[in-house]
């Protein structure tokens, strides 16, 4: 099998602060964090920024510079920033930062969804930040808006950039929206998509899932692509041991997940790392090095980023 590809999703727009006091909200903690999961063998850091004085999910570049130099003098693990954001982002405002900073790496959403997270209200019971709960709650009326023309939109200027994209892909359908500019000439191979799991209002942690998207992915793609599943919750680790198994690569991190173990929450996200790399290195499968991710995603290089 190929090397393995180990992505660590640092901190999100998902979790609020108060759900876990390990969960990085200032840049020295989202640095600190992204070098420690890139030691223990993180080769992509997935990354959003938090505004330090409230901890509210920021697209203000001032704060993404707050921790990206760090990050880079401190690791060679690959940069992957996000386009998606938050879902009450604008689109302009999701890119601000990708396109001052130029990364390696973006990802990018390929259709709009419900993004249904107030079941996690009810698991909450001190607040931290007066915004959290009436965010979490007012999710049971949130569209995350990322139709075919902000998609060719993001191709179009984080492309210019030099980026290469992590398609997330929530549904099949997404699937076929990627078909539909990879037949536009929008989309060249090799490309890194990411199936993600465990989200209301895209698809369940079901393993029949994952089977059926690796095939659906087979026939649209050929040998063009390389895959990555996550699984928000609970089954993060059994959706990547999956994954892994199946010739696939990983993601891991407090942005989709809390928790080490059942009721243990993780200290770091490089105690998620580590936990993933054990079980696919005892599976055989050997952790990609960031210079090898580099060459089998086409990435221009650390040296061309603008950070």
């Amino acid at each position: 099998m190929p090397k393995i590809i180990i992505s660590c999703a640092i901190t999100g727009s998902i979790h609020t602060p108060s759900m876990s006091p390990y969960l990085p909200v200032t840049g020295a903690e989202i640095a600190d964090q992204a070098i420690g999961a890139a030691k223990a063998g993180a080769t992509i850091l997935h990354l959003h920024a938090r505004d330090p004085a409230n901890g509210r999910p920021s697209a203000n570049p001032d704060h993404w510079a707050g921790f990206l130099p760090a990050i880079k003098a401190g690791c060679d693990a690959v940069v992957n920033m996000t386009t998606g954001g938050s879902a009450v982002m604008t689109l302009e405002a999701r890119l601000e930062a990708p396109k001052r900073f130029c990364p390696e790496m973006c990802s990018l959403n390929m259709g709009t969804m419900n993004f249904a997270l107030y079941p996690m209200a009810a698991r909450i019971t001190e607040w931290k930040h007066d915004w959290e709960e009436p965010f979490l709650k007012g999710t049971d009326d949130l569209v995350f808006k990322n139709t075919p023309r902000d998609i060719a939109h993001v191709l179009a200027e984080m492309g210019a950039r030099g980026a290469r994209f992590e398609f997330e892909c929530y549904d099949i359908s997404h699937l076929y929206m990627l078909k539909h500019f990879v037949d536009r000439g929008a989309v060249t191979g090799p490309f890194y998509i990411q199936f993600v799991f465990g989200v209301l209002g895209g698809m369940a942690a079901d393993p029949d899932m994952l089977v059926l998207l690796r095939l659906t992915a087979d026939r649209l793609f050929g040998d063009q692509y390389l895959f990555s599943v996550l699984a928000a919750g609970r089954q993060q680790i059994p959706m990547a041991s999956m994954a892994a198994a199946m010739g696939g690569h990983v993601r891991v991190g407090l942005e989709d997940n809390l928790y080490l173990s059942k009721g243990v929450l993780a200290r770091s996200n490089a105690e998620q790392v580590a936990q993933i790399r054990g079980i696919v290195e005892g599976m055989g499968r050997q952790v990609a090095t960031p210079a090898e991710a580099r060459a089998m995603l086409g990435l221009k290089g650390a040296g061309e980023v603008a950070f």
